[in-house]
């Protein structure tokens, strides 16, 4: 009798979680995932272009790389200049592939002079969900 109470208190427990790692919002994180958040410092005079630029790499990437799963692009509030964007591949394969793409090679020489500093770091992804 103990032990089909304590079944049937796991099973739920068990499909939950089963639930959780087959929803289509959410990533099973392996550890070939590879989730990088860049800081960067935009010329405030040559935001508008910097902005421009951006946009045309990030849709260009979701568009033709199916090893980019996100890109997100956000600034600090009430420091315009102040970027931040996050980036999600599939494996360190596909992030390598996408910084030799034609589109990515543009915007890093068309934004050269606009970025006035730039720090990449490393992340250990844990849960990664989207709706």
């Amino acid at each position: 009798m103990l032990l089909k109470r304590t079944i049937y208190r796991i099973l739920p427990l068990a499909a939950f979680a089963a639930s959780i790692l087959v929803t289509p919002g959410y990533a099973q994180v392996t550890d070939q995932r590879i989730v990088r958040i860049a800081e960067l410092e935009i010329d405030p005079s040559q935001l508008a272009a910097y902005k421009a630029a951006l946009q045309e790499e990030i849709e260009a990437s979701i568009r033709l790389e199916p090893g980019v799963s996100a890109l997100y692009a956000v600034s600090v509030k009430d420091q315009p200049n102040q970027v931040r964007l996050f980036e999600s591949y599939s494996s360190q394969s596909a992030y390598e592939s996408h910084l030799r793409t034609a589109h990515f090679l543009k915007y890093k020489a068309s934004t050269q002079t606009m970025v006035k500093s730039l720090t990449l770091i490393e992340t250990d992804p844990i849960l990664l969900g989207s709706k």
